[in-house]
């Protein structure tokens, strides 16, 4: 029941590569009685074109590409032409072909090319004269050729001159420097510091010891101003988010932007929105996109998101991540890139139940609006269901499927080729493609059912299913079977999510105190209002620029610790609920 509407929705519904991490002091890492072993999905750091019509999408630890020709549907092509372990690979158009290079700490990176990927005819252009990480390439107007680069919480990004031979034309060039003193979002930690030290995150915090990572370049040049975009402070946190520095001039000197961070979703079901790319589609459109966060089985357990982008009339580069998980059009044609969602999600908390439970993953983990949690079957074999009651009938335009990657590194066989990663990491890339096979379901009474789809037999991976209907249907239950499993693994949900419009209002609008208590932070609360499931926290310098945004569910208040210390604030706080959203009065910081 797929609609020809072009609407889609965060995380991308990729077929994510898997991959094998072995942690260990030991030096051999090929036994089976490794300590840990984490077997799980993961793509980030995307770098996207448009290159002769197609869409090109190159991210780390993927092992190829994927490519699409309208952004909604993405297919993947394996390569054994470019090196697969080396992370960050980036792509950008140069003098008609595509150039691709990707990061290595010790070793000279080699740039590669091509003119027409979907023949897979990259070439090694040269071996490279000395190592990077986290590369950007970049063409001027002039034809002249920058390259961009850098990732550690000591040293800045730097920047160089290429000639024609890719090699660099003079010293290096230190850029920008992290600043977490006036930058609040560059600050470590869970919600910048302001929440306890999650479970899992205690070694990452220690490592870091309060100094944030700034990596990720990428530059876009915009009515003749250079824009240096990096990430930070890392992308484990829910923080992860790219600010920007601008300039006259391709090597600086650049201004930091008091508009940074420009991507950035701390909320919601899916969190984190940095290291990322920003481009144009056929219709003069900007999008970025960026790396969003699970880490749970592992750090870089992590996932894509595609945002509506673009430049204010002062040149403010921004994103549009208001609901930023929520599903929203790709419009085949110009489109106003501030357009509110059009469904608002119906199973929040929902009542789930469940064919099995496996220990501490009960149903009410699919429903929680939180992707690190998930409902696990307590067996492996086919036809585990999970049933969400929505409380009443609704009216339901979409339903979206998430799958987790639940004790893998326990099922699966040991075998796949893969390297050192650092003196007790080793990792590799699955070269099997998995498909996960679903029945997904909707009912009015729980008795009769209506099939949305049924993936048994497709040879189809779909962690994160996005199911629109031709036409909406009133509905109550959503039943989700599984099928075959990648590895014949667990079936795990980490969040079935009902789109579609209720039947009640809006819930009434909030005013928001936001007073400011050091020069990073704003305290902001707000009176709980009737029927909303959540609130939508806005901010910005200008009182009609909020351009960044906070979801947060179950809450009166929010510590907004991401300010930058120089700047003037305004915040409003919009509450949403199954009726829709109510935009909140813009009120300054004091």
């Amino acid at each position: 029941m797929h609609s020809a509407r072009r609407v889609i929705c965060n995380p991308l519904d990729l077929a994510y590569r898997y991959q094998d991490i072995r942690t260990s002091s030991s030096a051999d890492r090929t036994k089976s009685s490794e300590p840990r072993r984490s077997v799980h999905r993961e793509a980030a750091d995307p770098s996207i074109v448009l290159y002769q019509g197609h869409f090109y999408m190159f991210a780390s630890m993927s092992a190829g590409f994927w490519h699409s020709e309208d952004l909604l549907r993405w297919e993947y092509r394996a390569t054994s032409k470019l090196p697969a372990l080396d992370y960050a690979p980036d792509v950008r158009e140069v003098d008609g072909a595509l150039y691709i290079s990707a990061s290595r700490r010790k070793d000279n990176c080699p740039f590669f090319r091509s003119v027409d990927p979907l023949a897979d005819d990259f070439v090694e252009v040269t071996p490279g004269t000395f190592p990077f990480w986290d590369p950007n390439l970049f063409q001027d107007d002039d034809g002249a050729v920058y390259l961009y680069w850098g990732c550690d919480n000591h040293t800045p990004l730097y920047g160089v001159r290429l000639s024609d031979t890719l090699e660099a034309v003079g010293q290096p060039v230190p850029l920008i420097r992290a600043d977490a003193a006036a930058h609040g979002w560059e600050q470590v930690g869970e919600d910048y510091g302001a929440t306890p030290t999650p479970p899992g995150q205690e070694e990452l915090l220690a490592r870091l010891d309060g100094n944030p990572y700034i990596e990720g370049a990428w530059m876009t040049k915009h009515d003749g101003t250079y824009y240096l975009q990096y990430a930070a402070p890392g992308t484990q946190l829910n923080t992860y988010a790219d600010g920007y520095y601008t300039a006259s001039s391709p090597l600086g000197p650049f201004e930091y932007s008091l508009d940074s961070p420009f991507s950035s979703t701390p909320g919601g079901f899916i969190t984190g929105a940095g290291h990322g790319s920003t481009f144009q589609d056929r219709h003069g459109n900007w999008w970025h996109a960026a790396t969003m966060r699970i880490s749970v089985n592992d750090d870089f357990e992590r996932r894509i998101g595609i945002f509506p982008a673009g430049f204010d009339q002062d040149g403010v580069l921004f994103c549009n991540q208001n609901f930023a998980d929520y599903p929203f059009t790709v419009p085949d044609g110009p489109f106003d890139p501030w357009t509110p969602p059009a469904w608002m999600l119906l199973s929040y908390k929902a009542h789930a139940t469940a064919s099995s439970s496996a220990p501490g993953h009960t149903p009410a983990s699919a429903v929680d609006e939180d992707i690190r949690t998930w409902w696990a079957a307590a067996g492996r074999e086919p036809g585990e269901s999970l049933t969400v009651d929505l409380g009443a009938c609704k009216t339901v335009h979409a339903v979206q499927v998430n799958l987790a990657d639940h004790g893998l590194g326990d099922v699966v066989p040991l075998g796949c080729e893969g390297a050192d990663w650092n003196d007790h990491i080793w990792r590799g890339i699955l070269p099997s493609h998995q498909p996960a096979e679903t029945v997904v379901e909707i009912s009015q009474d729980g008795q009769q059912w209506t099939v949305l789809r049924d993936s048994r037999g497709a040879d189809t991976d779909a962690p994160h299913a996005f199911i629109v209907l031709d036409s909406p249907l009133r509905a109550r239950f959503v039943r989700i079977t599984s099928g075959r499993m990648p590895f014949d693994g667990v079936f795990a949900v980490s969040g079935v999510r009902v789109f579609g419009i209720g039947d009640g209002a809006a819930p009434r609008s909030v005013r928001a105190k936001a007073s400011r208590t050091d020069g990073r932070t704003a305290r902001i609360e707000w009176d709980a209002v009737t029927g909303a499931t959540g609130y939508n926290i806005r901010y910005g310098r200008h009182p009609e620029k909020l351009y960044h945004s906070w979801l947060i569910h179950e809450r009166t208040s929010l510590d907004l610790r991401s300010l930058n210390s120089d700047a003037q604030y305004w915040v409003a706080v919009d509450a949403f609920g199954e009726g829709g959203i109510t935009p909140g009065t813009a009120v300054r910081v004091r």
